[in-house]
């Protein structure tokens, strides 16, 4: 093993230390701090690991979220058949990584009330999700089935999810770190394999970024 393989291994098991202490620390009954829309912040930032100018366009006619793993009702899902499901709507928070954070009104289907639906096994360790511009991530079942995680197909009210903020789904999940909420959704699988994320595979972070 050279030096640098010896301090990579190192900080890797840093970082699972990291991710047991807070998945310990993590509590599924205690909620994220809500707000006002006299609170929301406009304009809203964008952010991603591409501009603004390289946000994907989406046809809505021929997308769908692929639902497949440890489900009883795997299928593929078009944006009205999710937007026909009870919705709901928060308040709340993004926090980047980057030492920056943005409230914003997000509507959409309550994760865990889809699990449901699919009759996913919440036995399970993992959700991982995949994206039309080739980001990637995966959070734990306890993450999944907070009440206040969502597929949000709406945003500060408007009919759809603007192209830079995720059209036509994404994943709000106001407990964990923006890097965490995956925008532009293809897939989703439910699973005992760990697939880790974007930023951890290429910088490191820690995978469960809790808040």
């Amino acid at each position: 093993m050279t030096e640098n393989d010896y301090v990579q291994a190192s900080l890797k098991r840093v970082s699972r230390f990291n991710d047991a202490a807070q998945a310990a620390l993590f509590r599924p009954e205690t909620l994220a701090p809500t707000f006002s829309t006299s609170d929301l912040t406009v304009p809203f930032r964008f952010n991603a690991f591409y501009s603004e100018a390289s946000v994907p366009e989406i046809d809505e006619r021929s997308w769908r979220l692929k639902v497949d793993g440890l489900v009883r009702k795997p299928g593929d899902w078009t944006l009205s058949q999710i937007k026909a499901l009870p919705p709901r709507t928060e308040i709340t928070r993004l926090i980047c990584i980057e030492g920056w954070s943005a409230i914003g009104q997000w509507t959409g289907v309550p994760l865990w009330h889809f699990l449901q639906l699919m009759e996913a096994d919440i036995r399970a360790k993992y959700v991982a999700f995949a994206c039309s511009d080739g980001y990637y991530t995966s959070i734990d079942m306890a993450s999944a089935l907070h009440p206040q995680t969502m597929l949000a197909f709406s945003f500060n009210g408007q009919e759809s999810l603007p192209e830079e903020f995720g059209f036509p789904l994404r994943l709000r999940i106001p407990t964990k770190l923006g890097f965490k909420n995956p925008k532009h959704l293809t897939g989703l699988t439910v699973s005992d394999t760990f697939t880790s994320g974007y930023w951890e595979d290429l910088h490191g972070y820690n995978w469960f970024a809790g808040l």
